[in-house]
């Protein structure tokens, strides 16, 4: 019970962030499960997979919250969302299958300079070039692809790539931070369904799993972020562009650091 709490506190924490920014939650789900894994004495060697699993199964549940209250604001480019669904779909996929045989050390260096340079341009609010616009129908798949494949990689539904490459191509924040809550829904399914498959069987894993999704963890978190995103989806769309920009600009750049100090410190 002490550690369902612990979970639910979590999902409070997480869902707030999930619903002001339009991420799935992954980017601090991820490391704060390792902590309490850690501190639960599960498995060592199969803790990061556990939060990696649990972690997008929960951002199912995330992005479906977040979906309705940034739809019921017309905040979403549903076109955009159906023409990237497949791929991100089939990258997600290939990711999670492959996860423990790729070396993510390549995708997280590339990573790191991305969200530091996206980071960079919205902390300074440099305005992209007013041609600058989504990229065709090719390229778009592609990069959806990759989306996705660096998404189950690492655990998250995708927001801290979808936002600022969209805001890049001249989306507003408010569309972006509502689209990119909809993007995560077919990375989370994609992911859950992988990391369900690749764990499943495993006799290594404690009880209460489902392949890599520890389900005490998914309820509690789950239960958590229904309570809290709708909060966050409303402020997003109370506070100014420029302090949405700052704040996810922050978050962005605290994630680039720790991944860089963590993988290649």
């Amino acid at each position: 019970m002490d550690w369902l709490i612990a979970y639910l506190l979590l999902g409070l924490f997480v869902g707030f962030f999930a619903g002001l920014l339009g991420i799935g939650g992954g980017t601090l789900l991820v490391p704060l499960m390792v902590f309490i894994f850690s501190a639960q004495q599960l498995a060592p060697d199969k803790i990061l997979h556990l939060a990696l699993g649990t972690s997008l199964a929960s951002i199912v549940f995330t992005s479906l919250s977040s979906i309705r209250a940034h739809h019921s604001r017309e905040a979403i480019l549903w076109p955009l969302v159906r023409s990237a669904a497949p791929a991100l779909i089939v990258g997600t996929l290939a990711g999670s299958f492959f996860a423990d045989k790729l070396d993510a050390r390549y995708l997280a260096a590339l990573f790191v300079l991305f969200a530091g340079y996206s980071a960079t341009h919205l902390l300074l609010d440099i305005k992209p070039k007013a041609s600058r616009s989504l990229p065709n129908k090719i390229g778009l798949g592609l990069g959806s692809a990759l989306i996705g494949i660096l998404s189950s990689l690492v655990g998250v539904g995708g927001g801290v790539i979808t936002i600022p490459l969209m805001v890049m191509c001249n989306v507003q924040m408010r569309n972006a931070v509502g689209t990119s809550a909809a993007l995560g829904f077919p990375i989370a399914v994609a992911g859950a369904i992988g990391y369900i498959s690749t764990g499943y069987g495993n006799s290594d894993l404690p009880d209460h799993t489902i392949g890599y999704v520890y389900i005490p963890a998914l309820i509690g978190i789950v239960v958590g972020t229904f309570m809290t995103v709708p909060f966050g989806a409303k402020l997003t769309h109370s506070l100014p562009v420029t302090t949405l920009k700052k704040i996810f600009a922050i978050i962005l750049l605290g994630l680039a650091v720790k991944m860089f100090t963590t993988i290649f410190g």
